[in-house]
């Protein structure tokens, strides 16, 4: 399986900003374990802090890859350009958050793009990454 990881603003700054929120590892750190615990698929990477660049992203994998994991960052709230590059993609995209969106403040309540995913996982740190690939693999089997 061919999975891609998008994540939006911000997110290169994981183990600097915010930790009590995002916790003290880098993202690309936490990448490296995914690949070494998942040999089986095809892990690629993505993270830009513009939204067009997201967006041209989903538009390049978004028809050949299996799966996409989508952490839009704050677009998620703000981005109708986001959730329609997902509506026009076949890849099916699920929504990750590593902090519980509606524990925050009250317009992080609302994903513009929830209603073009398959679903959304969110508060529970970076594991929550993990989970996806594993609802992917799981999806598959079921599908097989």
């Amino acid at each position: 399986m061919k999975i891609t990881i998008i994540n939006g603003p911000n997110l290169n700054l994981l183990g600097k900003r915010e930790p009590e929120i995002y916790g003290s590892r880098s993202f690309e750190d936490y990448f490296e374990t995914l690949v070494q615990k998942y040999p089986e698929l095809e892990l690629n990477y993505y993270q830009s802090n513009v939204e067009g660049e997201l967006v041209n992203k989903l538009h390049e994998v978004g028809f050949e890859h299996d799966a996409i994991l989508m952490n839009a960052g704050a677009y998620t709230h703000t981005s109708v350009a986001l959730s329609d590059a997902i509506a026009g993609i076949n890849t099916p995209v699920l929504e990750i958050h590593i902090s519980n969106i509606y524990k925050r403040e009250t317009f992080r309540h609302k994903s513009i793009i929830s209603k073009e995913c398959v679903g959304m996982i969110a508060g529970l740190g970076l594991k929550g990454y993990e989970l996806g690939l594993n609802y992917f693999i799981d999806n598959k089997k079921e599908n097989a």
